[in-house]
């Protein structure tokens, strides 16, 4: 598969930013992403800059206008963060490409009680993982779930007061075609270089000085 790498371009309707990862090909993906998330087939991911006050609550629409402003074509996934998304960070690991936003003004523990009451910031961490292998559906979940691991390891270790943010999003990419992984875990060969990437790109973004 071919490895997309983050343009970064500053549309009308996005003046903070946005992130493009474009493919020649359809590339298989699973996100979470407010836009176009699941599980589907795509041709480009958008990270979206936004304000810190930001209020929009009709983010497909918000979307459809900087999709058009870049003439982007087929479908896409889209998400939007409050963390400069100039200074994206990128990790490589034998062949797995992790590029991450990371956004840590608001962070919040997994399991709070009063998570629930609290009023939302943006803030977000937004990672995106390419992955050069195919993945069962099994594997792509476990994938999520490694992946969000090594993030909370990279947090913790850095001294942040949480798991992540509370809009935290994420999108793994893998081909279309191709040999079939059946494990995403932390110890599985792909499980493992997609741990060591995301904790590397979270690490760098989430060190103290670093300008998010």
């Amino acid at each position: 598969m071919v490895i997309a790498a983050a343009c970064l371009h500053h549309p009308s309707s996005a003046p903070r930013g946005a992130l493009c990862w474009e493919w020649p090909a359809p590339v298989e993906v699973v996100s979470s992403a407010p836009v176009g998330g699941g599980r589907r087939r795509v041709r480009w991911v958008l990270n979206v800059g936004v304000e810190l006050d930001y209020v929009r609550v009709d983010l497909e629409d918000h979307a459809a206008e900087i999709v058009e402003e870049l003439g982007l074509n087929g479908d896409g996934v889209v998400l939007f963060t409050a963390a400069k998304v100039g200074r994206v960070r990128a990790e490589r690991r034998e062949g797995v490409a992790v590029d991450a936003t990371v956004g840590i003004t608001k962070p919040t523990w997994a399991a709070d009680p009063a998570g629930g009451f609290t009023p939302w910031h943006p803030g977000t961490i937004n990672i995106v993982a390419q992955m050069p292998v195919a993945l069962t559906e099994a594997a792509a979940v476990n994938a999520v779930i490694t992946l969000t691991e090594a993030k909370t390891q990279a947090l913790l270790e850095a001294g942040v007061p949480g798991t992540g943010t509370a809009s935290d999003a994420v999108v793994i990419t893998w081909p279309a075609d191709g040999p079939v992984e059946d494990f995403a875990g932390p110890r599985s060969t792909w499980g493992s270089r997609l741990a060591v990437a995301v904790h590397g790109a979270v690490a760098a973004g989430a060190r103290p000085g670093a300008d998010r």
